[in-house]
């Protein structure tokens, strides 16, 4: 029944990307297993994230159950959608059920996606990453996927209008090779592995992107190492 909901929902976001003409350049898909469980692992950059690290998915037939926010399925629009495409709500005030209904669909054959970053990077660089990606690999058996995006942010993110204007914007999606996480190893340093490879993949995703600021005003989407504007962690600490 969840199909009845999630295949429509995807067909009309390829429908929309099309119509705004992004470039969408996707590498790595065949790193994602064909069948059975494993935890999508993707950095944080933007409000659409889940669904392009949930396109990187399709060449391989899966479809992916993303844990978000439980304030996203209240909402009178989404909600349904969310529930309907069986994606996992959070109570980051208790998330003791959200990891038991995560990890039984990794139990079931699932692919379940987290962002262990927990919310979004307005830098637009790495943050720390949350263990429990780690955890639910290790107690579910199934291997961890790290993915990239890049370009995402141009589009809709924390403190800067939608653009859902014809701007032709790149977007690169980089898959990983699959990272074990044995049960007899600390979820820490499982973690920190994880990490470094996204980290690895973000650098290759950031330094093939094939478009640059057109002024000093379009730098916003670049992070200051790579000369842009985003404010740096250190600025955004500061400003809290």
């Amino acid at each position: 029944m969840a199909e009845l909901v999630y295949r429509p929902v995807v067909g009309a976001a390829l429908a929309l990307f099309k119509a705004l003409d992004l470039k969408i350049d996707t590498q790595g898909s065949e790193n994602i297993p064909r069948s059975g469980g494993a935890v999508l692992v993707s950095n944080h950059i933007s409000y659409l994230d889940f669904i392009f690290a949930g396109l990187a998915a399709l060449p391989q037939k899966r479809l992916v159950r993303f844990m978000a926010k439980e304030s996203v399925f209240r909402h009178r629009i989404s909600g349904p959608l969310m529930r309907g495409m069986k994606h996992i709500p959070v109570d980051r005030k208790q998330g003791e059920a959200a990891y038991k209904h995560a990890l039984e669909s990794l139990r079931a054959g699932e692919i379940v996606g987290v962002f262990p970053e927990a919310t979004i990077s307005e830098s637009f660089t790495l943050k720390s990453f949350k263990s429990g990606a780690a955890r639910l690999a290790q107690e579910a058996g199934v291997p961890l996927i790290p993915v990239a995006l890049w370009g995402t942010q141009r589009l809709w993110t924390k403190g800067r209008p939608r653009n859902f204007k014809r701007s032709h914007i790149p977007v690169t999606i980089r898959v990983g090779a699959p990272i074990e996480a044995p049960a007899d190893q600390y979820a820490g340093a499982i973690t920190r592995r994880l990490r470094e490879q996204v980290q690895q993949l973000l650098d290759e995703a950031q330094q093939g992107y094939p478009d640059q600021p057109k002024g000093v005003s379009d730098s916003w989407w670049l992070p200051a190492h790579l000369g842009g504007t985003a404010p740096t962690v250190e600025e955004l600490r500061e400003s809290r």
